[in-house]
């Protein structure tokens, strides 16, 4: 089992060098409506390679769901383009470590607005996928993505911590 660190650090080292192939974005636009490729593409592009990473382990457990890779693709849109590496990393840190680093780190510029977002993102995320015409479904998976209630937000949560 890797370390937390050791996990925190590749994700840092993958979001710092993330890419999406145009083929892969291509595909997308065989199982997304217009408005949630649009949706997508708004996206940073670390959560976008995120998306995309969610929705190849989501297949690689055996995964078709049309709800559920739908989640994947886009369960952090919400975080908007204004949450920085920086803020991801203080919201690990409390995450690990305790509130404490969170409210320390809100006094620097940007931080409050960042954490925030963070803090709010699956809510946001889903009113967002709902406005863009996913399914009800895709929508309640991405509301509850940090506490799934069903053997279907158990799979997304498992493959977001692993990509």
């Amino acid at each position: 089992m890797r370390s937390w660190w050791a996990a925190k650090i590749r994700r840092t080292w993958s979001y710092g060098r993330a890419r999406v192939a145009a083929p892969e974005r291509d595909e997308l636009a065989t199982w997304l409506a217009p408005a949630q490729l649009s949706l997508f593409d708004r996206m940073q592009l670390g959560d976008r390679r995120h998306g995309l990473d969610v929705v190849a382990a989501l297949r690689k457990a055996g995964s078709a769901d049309a709800d559920l890779l739908a989640a994947g693709l886009l369960h952090d849109c919400g975080k908007g383009p204004h949450v920085r590496l920086v803020h991801r990393v203080a919201w690990s840190l409390g995450q690990r470590y305790g509130e404490w680093i969170w409210r320390a780190s809100s006094h620097m510029p940007t931080f409050r607005y960042g954490l925030d977002r963070l803090r709010t993102h699956a809510e946001r995320s889903a009113e967002l996928a709902a406005a863009a015409g996913c399914s009800p479904r895709t929508v309640e998976l991405i509301r509850l993505q940090e506490n799934p209630v069903d053997e279907a937000g158990r799979l997304l949560h498992a493959a977001d911590e692993a990509s």
